[in-house]
C-alpha cells in the first residue's frame, strides 16, 4: 500500500486511496485549517504518543443516524429522574483533560497533549463543543466533537458516575436533531455506540452525507451554552 506523505499543503488524497484498515495519509500537522479541512474531507486524526500523525478514513464509519437514538426504557426512567445537570461549552478543556485521563483497557490514549492543544485552538474558533454532565456541582461526565456546517463529529466521552455520558450524549443528539444537524459521526464502533443506536455505514454512504450536510446550513460558531436549558427541557 502506497503511504501518502502530507506536507504544507492542506490538500489530502481522495478517501478512496486509504488502506484496508483506512489508513489515509501520515504527516502534515494539527493546526486548525488542517483539522478543520480533515473533517470536511472525511478523515480525522488517530495515532499514539511518539507516533506519526495518521490520518484515517476507514471502510466502515460508525454513524448514529439523525433519528437512529436509540433510549432503553431503563434510560428512559434515569432520563426521566434527572440525575444530572447538563451544560454546553462550560468547561470545555476540562472535559478533554478528562477524556485523555480515561481508562483504555491498558492501550494508552490517543488524546497527547499535542491533541488537547489543538482541540483547545478550535474550541477558540467556535466550533469544538464540550457536553458537560454535573452531579450537584462537580463534573461528572461528558463528551466533546467538533461541528461544521450541520454535521457534528464526536471525538471522545468520559463518565465517573454510572451513566452520566450516556445522559450527555443523548441530550446532545436530541438538541442536534432539533437542529437540523444529519448523522453524527462516531468514527470507529464499538458495543457502547451500539447500544445508542450507532451504525456502521460504508465509506461511500458516510461521504454522502456528509456532503450534504456540510452544506445544509452555517456552521453554528460560538459557545452553545445559551442553548443548553432546552438539554434539561
Amino acid at each position: 500500500m502506497k503511504i501518502h506523505l502530507l506536507d504544507a499543503d492542506l490538500h489530502f488524497p481522495p478517501v478512496s486511496a486509504a488502506g484496508d484498515h483506512g489508513l489515509l495519509a501520515v504527516g502534515g500537522d494539527l493546526s486548525p485549517a488542517r483539522l478543520m479541512a480533515a473533517y470536511e474531507h472525511g478523515t480525522f486524526p488517530w495515532f499514539m504518543e511518539d507516533e506519526p500523525i495518521m490520518w484515517w478514513a476507514p471502510p466502515e464509519r460508525a454513524v448514529l443516524p439523525a433519528q437512529g437514538l436509540k433510549v432503553t426504557k431503563s434510560m428512559r426512567n434515569i432520563l426521566n429522574r434527572r440525575p444530572f445537570r447538563v451544560t454546553m461549552d462550560r468547561c470545555f478543556e476540562e472535559v478533554v483533560r478528562q477524556c485523555q485521563k480515561a481508562p483504555r483497557d491498558g492501550e494508552g490514549t490517543w488524546i497527547t497533549d499535542d491533541i488537547v492543544e489543538a482541540y483547545l485552538a478550535l474550541h477558540d474558533l467556535g466550533v469544538a463543543h464540550s457536553v458537560e454532565a454535573w452531579r450537584d456541582d462537580e463534573l461528572v461526565g461528558g463528551l466533546y466533537g467538533v461541528s461544521l456546517g450541520r454535521m457534528f463529529f464526536g471525538e471522545s466521552m468520559f463518565s465517573a458516575h454510572s451513566n452520566a455520558s450516556k445522559v450527555a450524549f443523548i441530550q446532545l443528539v436530541r438538541w442536534l436533531a432539533l437542529n437540523g444537524f444529519g448523522p453524527v459521526d462516531c468514527q470507529i464502533m464499538n458495543p457502547h455506540l451500539a447500544s445508542l443506536g450507532a451504525v456502521p455505514w460504508p465509506r461511500a454512504q458516510f461521504q454522502a452525507q456528509l456532503n450534504l450536510f456540510l452544506h445544509a446550513a452555517p456552521t453554528m460558531k460560538g459557545p452553545w451554552t445559551p442553548h443548553e436549558h432546552h438539554l434539561n427541557a
